[in-house]
């Protein structure tokens, strides 16, 4: 299937080219050609789509809409959603640079359940009731205090480029679900799944203006953080960019969600299960070429299986096949641009200048069918040290750094020395310190014997410098919805 690529933006219902014509180039990260020249928003989409959004929300019938018809409406996206998947999981493959293994295995198929578990999640949520007492101008009443959660209003929904389906509708399901209206704002480096959902929308019969979808660069999402007629912003990027969305959505006190960068450590104990611990730490930073905010980047090996794991980790990264990933059989493909090649390679050089130990990887494939796209050879570094770049800052690419442990004091202490505290790994067949180290480790998350199951009730975000907030289930319910008390006095018989 030849996928077709919507290039405009979608606005109230429709997609229209950019008032001043401007257009970028989108590439496909596996030969660097262009996919798509795509429309590019300035300052007047961004009022348009605000406008629309906030009229659709205002005036329109999405908020007043039956809880019932609202989730029939998602479940239809959802039912889109599959039915379009073939089409769908070969653009995020070729925009992204996914394999196929995990746009069409994972993504988007996760997309389509964002959809249909809010829908269910609308007719399972319980609001709050409180019966009391209290007295009135002197006489004794009773008290009914009931807690409504009301839509909140416009939300700015902002994504990254490395999961944009599954990352884009994890936010926009439940703030539709609850009936706000969304701006949604895809990266400019691969915008291309995210404007096609708004084809579905339109045969999913959402009104026009519940769904706003603007493509550009780094003003369109500044200019939604601080636009005055949006309520809420959900932001999923880098720390550097959520510090600056904080700021700005300070000066008009937005609600906000920040889930930003990691540096997730992964500890294998000796007693661990050895095989599904080497393919659980292949995994958790191989995936998606390391380009995942929960990557299992800092490996943290008990000391008396430190070199049986290495040998079979090796031999376990030996057997991935790095290639095209349009290719079913792919498991590794390309980098987003040369760029953010580039800034990898620099963190690899880094390494090497601090005495870490490349014990694989590091370079670009010899290949000459790989030559024109942006790939990068999974890399392992041994030797490293908690001072080193390579251990300490968020790489976003295909590098893991190894380090070695006495006993579970020192593997907590090593786990913590981070700034970040997103998702953590811990591998051992002892539940009692299993669970002790998942309390001790500083993160929002923290995965047993396994990578990224995901219960989508759960709440999803990381603490310190990984963010603010927390999405799924009723996290998410709550983050889109004003909660507003209500007190009914009543006399008693």
């Amino acid at each position: 299937m030849i996928p077709t690529f919507r290039s405009q933006l979608f606005i109230d219902g429709e997609y229209v080219p950019a008032a001043s014509g401007h257009t970028f180039p989108v590439f496909n990260p596996a030969n660097n050609e262009v996919l798509a020249e795509v429309a590019r928003a300035g300052s007047e989409e961004v009022e348009r789509a605000v406008a629309a959004a906030r009229r659709a929300f205002d005036e329109g019938p999405w908020p007043k809409m039956k809880t019932a018809e609202r989730a029939k409406r998602l479940r239809r996206l959802a039912e889109l959603l599959l039915e379009h998947a073939a089409e769908l999981e070969r653009i995020e493959s070729l925009d992204v640079g996914k394999p196929l293994k995990e746009s069409g295995g994972h993504d988007i198929p996760r997309a389509a359940n964002n959809f249909a578990f809010f829908a269910d999640a609308l007719s399972q949520w319980t609001q709050d009731a409180h019966w009391g007492e209290g007295n009135w101008l002197g006489q004794e009443v009773n008290l009914l205090s009931v807690t409504l959660r009301q839509p909140l209003g416009v939300a700015a929904i902002i994504v990254p480029w490395n999961s944009p389906m599954m990352l884009g509708t994890w936010k926009l399901a439940p703030c539709l679900a609850v009936g706000c209206t969304a701006v949604l704002k895809p990266s400019e480096l691969a915008p291309l799944s995210l404007l096609k959902l708004g084809e579905i929308a339109q045969k999913a019969e959402l009104p026009p203006g519940v769904l706003n979808v603007l493509t550009g660069f780094g003003e369109v999402g500044a200019a939604l953080v601080a636009h005055p007629r949006v309520d809420a912003v959900s932001f999923t990027g880098g720390v550097a960019t959520g510090k600056q969305v904080m700021r700005a959505a300070a000066d008009t006190l937005k609600r906000i969600s920040l889930e930003l960068g990691g540096k997730s450590p992964n500890i294998v104990f000796a007693d661990a299960d050895l095989e599904s611990a080497v393919n659980g730490a292949v995994r958790a930073i191989f995936r998606s070429q390391g380009q995942s905010c929960v990557a299992g980047s800092r490996l943290l090996l008990q000391e008396s299986v430190y070199d049986r794991f290495l040998e079979r980790l090796l031999a376990a990264v030996a057997q991935l096949k790095v290639g095209d990933p349009l290719d079913p059989t792919t498991d590794f493909g390309p980098l987003i641009s040369p760029q953010h090649r580039q800034r990898v390679e620099g963190f690899i050089q880094s390494g090497l200048d601090e005495g870490a130990r490349l014990l694989v990887g590091g370079t670009r494939p010899r290949d000459p069918a790989l030559q024109r796209g942006n790939y990068l050879l999974p890399t392992v570094f041994a030797g490293v040290t908690g001072t080193m770049r390579i251990c300490r800052e968020e790489i976003f690419g295909p590098v893991l750094t190894v380090q070695r442990f006495r006993d579970e004091e020192e593997a907590i202490r090593l786990a913590n020395d981070t700034t970040y505290g997103l998702a953590g790994f811990i591998w051992t067949r002892d539940v009692n310190r299993a669970l002790r180290v998942a309390s001790a480790v500083k993160t929002g998350m923290v995965w047993v014997n396994s990578f990224f199951l995901r219960d989508l009730r759960t709440p999803f975000g990381g603490a310190r410098e990984s963010g603010i907030g927390r999405e799924g289930g009723r996290y998410s319910l709550e983050f889109y919805t004003e909660p507003k008390f209500v007190c009914v006095p009543y006399t008693a018989l």
